[in-house]
C-alpha cells in the first residue's frame, strides 16, 4: 500500500472516476496538492480530496475507496495519513461532512470526529458537519 500526492499524469484516472467534482477543478486541486491517492500494487484504488473551509480550516471533501477494496481499513489509513500531513502543516482542526442517510457518518465518528452542526438543503438528507481537534 502506498499513499502519495496526485500528479498531473493521474488526471485521466481522476477525471474518469471522481464523479462528484467538475473536471476543471481536478487539475486545480492537483496543482494545489489537495488530492491524495491510495495505491495497491501500483494501482490507484482510492483518493482523498480536500480544501479549506473559510479559507483557514482543512475540510475533507471526498474520501473514496473503489469497490472490492472497501471494509479493509484502507480508508482509515488514508484519513490518518491526511490528518498527519495537516498537523505537520500547523493546523489544529479538520472538518468533513456526511449525509445522515450514509454509513460514512459512523466511520468518521469512530475516527474521533464529532458532530458539530448540520445543513439541510431542499430535497436532500441532512448533511452532518463533523470536526476533529488535534492536541
Amino acid at each position: 500500500m502506498n499513499i502519495r500526492l496526485a500528479e498531473i499524469n493521474d488526471y485521466p484516472f481522476l477525471k474518469e472516476n471522481d464523479k462528484h467534482i467538475r473536471k476543471d477543478e481536478i487539475k486545480s486541486l492537483i496543482y494545489q496538492h489537495r488530492i491524495l491517492l491510495l495505491e495497491l500494487d501500483d494501482e490507484i484504488i482510492g483518493w482523498l480530496r480536500w480544501s479549506l473551509f473559510w479559507d483557514n480550516t482543512p475540510f475533507m471533501n471526498m474520501l473514496y475507496i473503489l469497490d472490492g477494496h472497501r471494509s479493509q481499513g484502507l480508508g482509515k489509513k488514508l484519513v490518518e495519513f491526511w490528518e498527519n500531513q495537516i498537523k505537520q502543516d500547523g493546523y489544529n482542526m479538520v472538518m468533513t461532512s456526511s449525509l445522515s442517510d450514509e454509513q460514512a457518518q459512523h466511520f468518521y465518528r469512530k475516527l474521533g470526529y464529532v458532530d458539530s452542526g448540520s445543513l439541510l438543503l431542499p430535497g436532500e438528507a441532512l448533511e452532518i458537519i463533523f470536526t476533529k481537534h488535534f492536541k
